[in-house]
């Protein structure tokens, strides 16, 4: 069994575009507080094609800190497949997604990993940002993005935009993503069976860098990809089998 191969105490997937100036702050805050938590742990870069040069500097991080991890991709190809990667190579028991842009809280991670595992057993937990740092559009968009998007997929997540989560890895095991699902992953794992929680988390202005998102690409192409989950909600298999019969084993 390789070092690559070895499970560990949690993995931290962070995807990365374009987010140089963030990237050296991100990993001061990270590894003392998951050192803190007195467990092994990881923390994934997945470098989403960044021309600034991002990916320089993640394998400069990775250099010096074996628990540093890059993942680079060939070309830019969005969030949703960045976090899928960071999924398939993960080695933690509890998996984290956050930003790389430090407007989520490092401080945060401690208290999602925990509620797993309360009594009332949850198999993922959300974020939800109780006091947004952005500005007046964007906050007011995003409400009206959340509110659409329970609304046609019969979910109830308070903000689906919030990529601050923990997640038990076998959660992860069997879901398949598709462009754009990022979004909607508390409704994908609820459609599997699992049970997901949310919780207030901060939130934070970002210091550095600017945004990647838009409020037209936002709300465009995430109505498209709700129609598609709103498509497999419907369409998914739900069945119970209540009883077998028969069929005896060939001796």
């Amino acid at each position: 069994m390789t070092g690559r191969d070895v499970p560990l105490g949690i993995s931290v997937v962070v995807p990365v575009y374009n987010e140089i100036e963030n990237l050296t702050a991100l990993l001061g805050e990270l590894k003392p507080l998951l050192d803190g938590l007195g467990g092994t742990f990881e923390v994934l870069l997945v470098d989403d094609g960044s021309n600034d040069g991002s990916s320089d500097e993640i394998d400069r991080l990775a250099a010096a800190d074996p628990r540093v991890r890059g993942i680079h991709f060939e070309r830019n190809c969005g969030q949703t497949a960045a976090f899928d990667a960071g999924f398939r190579r993960a080695r933690g028991r509890v998996v984290v997604t956050m930003d790389a842009d430090l407007q989520n809280d490092p401080a945060d991670i401690p208290r999602l990993i925990g509620r797993l595992d309360q009594p009332d057993r949850c198999d993922a937990v959300v974020g939800w940002r109780e006091k947004r740092r952005d500005s007046l559009v964007r906050r007011v968009s995003s409400w009206v993005g959340n509110t659409v998007r329970n609304k046609l997929s019969g979910d109830s997540i308070r903000d689906t935009g919030c990529s601050l989560k923990a997640f038990r890895s076998e959660t992860l095991e069997r879901l398949r993503l598709y462009r754009g699902m990022h979004r909607f992953l508390p409704t994908l794992l609820r459609m599997d069976g699992w049970l997901v929680a949310e919780m207030p988390v901060g939130h934070r202005a970002r210091p550095a860098g600017t945004s990647k998102y838009g409020i037209a690409n936002r709300a465009v192409r995430g109505f498209v990809d709700l129609l598609a989950v709103r498509w497999m909600s419907r369409r998914r298999l739900a069945y119970r089998i209540i009883r077998e019969t028969g069929g005896t084993d060939a001796k």
